[in-house]
């Protein structure tokens, strides 16, 4: 059974939108309505829907505008149009475009709440093979998506975690790894075994051996007792190794033939004890180039890198910025005992346009410092824009500014050369092996570049944060 959906209906006809509203929160959705296309623009961002039904002939902004306007802010939002017989062609332009379906008027009610139903699966991905084949979607529960991207992560995960093969989650810091790293263990087989996460940095050197592998009594000064290491804590079910790109790398070799022999010997223990874990670990950092730099084992890379999932920053995504602020709202609305509705759409436009350089984990601390500022039922642009200004997170690590200057860079270059790799290596005063080296771990393909419009004389970026 589907659960019930948020829409958002828009007609300017009073009727039409009153029996519509009637109709459809008795099958069990949420409704919200507006009677034009601008009242509708300025819902959106408050109401969050997961469709908008919209008439196409209406005064003032129409139901094409309106879906211009949705396509370009909310991307992955699904869009029916409502039309008359004379103006059918027009809703099958609307279609080519990228309008889910149309209706014509006058239309059944078993007829619309059909078309709902293919837009809802369509939307939740209960047609994808990222759900399980009895429907049910439980394993990715806390990951909340409009993105094209992500759902296709959220596709290979789901397809990953059917097996036993280690995966390597790339992504910059704050964009939600761990929860993607939990929702691939509840889609195996491992379930209900222990998830047990490690981060790599927070463990100084000195005790990584012993807080993974476990020590023996009286093995060094303070051991008092036999401990079992996090490897043995995970037995049977995941081990989270949370920035493995920081592992220093004497312990790289220790963990890499614990990875290949499937036991771990504790510190100052004589035998070794077998353990069955999945590992699933993640970084920020660029491990390819920490290969090069040999500063991480090649070996070892090959062993934890069987399946790469590359993990969208949220400017790639904005589509969820809006649906993201929303969830951060209503949970600090419960928190704080508020009843904030939302954010002002000048806000919210903030918000979609904003860089977030520490990504998912930067917005909610926006949203709930903006929350806990807020002294009416709306969040003006001036909390967000002063949380955004004010965010000790908005400095990007140098780290996360040298990717992205290498990425503009490497993308500029391909530009002023139209895509031709012997001329972009030339002014990059590189070979061209070398050059397609670094155009593969940027995901970028040169025949795309061909026969662009750019500018050619366009300078190259000389970094930014």
């Amino acid at each position: 059974m589907i659960d019930p959906f948020r829409i958002l209906l828009v007609d300017d006809d009073a009727g039409l939108l009153r029996l519509l509203s009637i109709r459809l929160r008795a099958a069990g959705h949420v409704i919200e309505a507006a009677s034009s296309g601008e009242q509708a623009i300025a819902l959106l961002p408050h109401f969050m829907p997961s469709l908008v039904i919209t008439d196409l002939r209406m005064g003032g902004l129409d139901g094409l505008a309106l879906f211009s306007s949705v396509q370009q802010d909310y991307p992955g939002l699904p869009v029916i149009i409502l039309t008359a017989h004379g103006s059918i062609p027009e809703a099958v332009k609307a279609t080519q475009q990228g309008v889910f379906g149309y209706l014509t008027k006058p239309f059944d009610g078993q007829e619309l709440l059909a078309v709902i139903g293919r837009a809802q699966r369509v939307s939740t991905g209960a047609d994808s093979v990222s759900r399980r084949s009895d429907g049910a979607d439980e394993w990715r529960d806390g990951i909340l998506t409009r993105s094209a991207a992500m759902e296709e992560v959220l596709r290979q995960a789901y397809l990953a975690a059917g097996t036993d093969t280690n995966i390597l989650i790339q992504g910059e810091s704050g964009t939600g790894k761990e929860l993607l790293a939990r929702a691939i263990h509840r889609a195996s087989h491992r379930a209900n075994r222990p998830f047990v996460a490690v981060n790599c940095t927070a463990i100084p050197e000195t005790l990584l051996e012993s807080e993974l592998f476990g020590h023996s009594k009286g093995s060094f000064t303070g051991a008092t007792q036999n401990r079992k290491g996090l490897f043995e804590e995970a037995d049977a079910g995941t081990l989270f190794l949370d920035e493995i790109g920081d592992m220093p790398l004497a312990f790289q070799a220790k963990l890499l033939r614990a990875l290949q022999e499937g036991e771990v010997r504790p510190v100052g223990a004589n035998r070794s004890v077998p353990v069955d874990v999945r590992i699933v670990s993640a970084t920020h950092r660029d491990l390819d180039q920490a290969l090069i730099e040999e500063r991480f084992r090649n070996d070892l890379f090959y062993r934890l890198d069987v399946v790469r999932l590359a993990f969208p920053p949220l400017r790639e995504r904005c589509e969820d910025v809006s649906l993201l602020a929303s969830h951060f709202l209503a949970r600090a609305n419960g928190r704080n005992k508020r009843h904030i509705e939302g954010f002002a759409p000048d806000a919210m436009e903030l918000m979609m346009s904003a860089p977030w350089p520490g990504n998912v984990r930067q917005l909610q601390n926006l949203v709930e410092q903006a929350a806990a500022l807020c002294t009416t039922e709306i969040i003006p642009a001036s909390l967000v824009q002063r949380a955004l200004r004010n965010d000790l997170n908005s400095v990007p690590s140098l780290a996360d500014a040298r990717e992205r200057f290498d990425r503009e860079y490497l993308e500029n270059l391909l530009r002023i050369t139209e895509g031709n790799v012997a001329s972009a290596a030339r002014l990059a005063g590189r070979n061209r092996t070398e050059l397609y080296k670094l155009l593969r771990r940027h995901r970028l393909e040169p025949a795309l570049f061909r026969n662009s419009q750019s500018d050619a004389k366009q300078l190259l970026p000389v970094g930014r944060n």
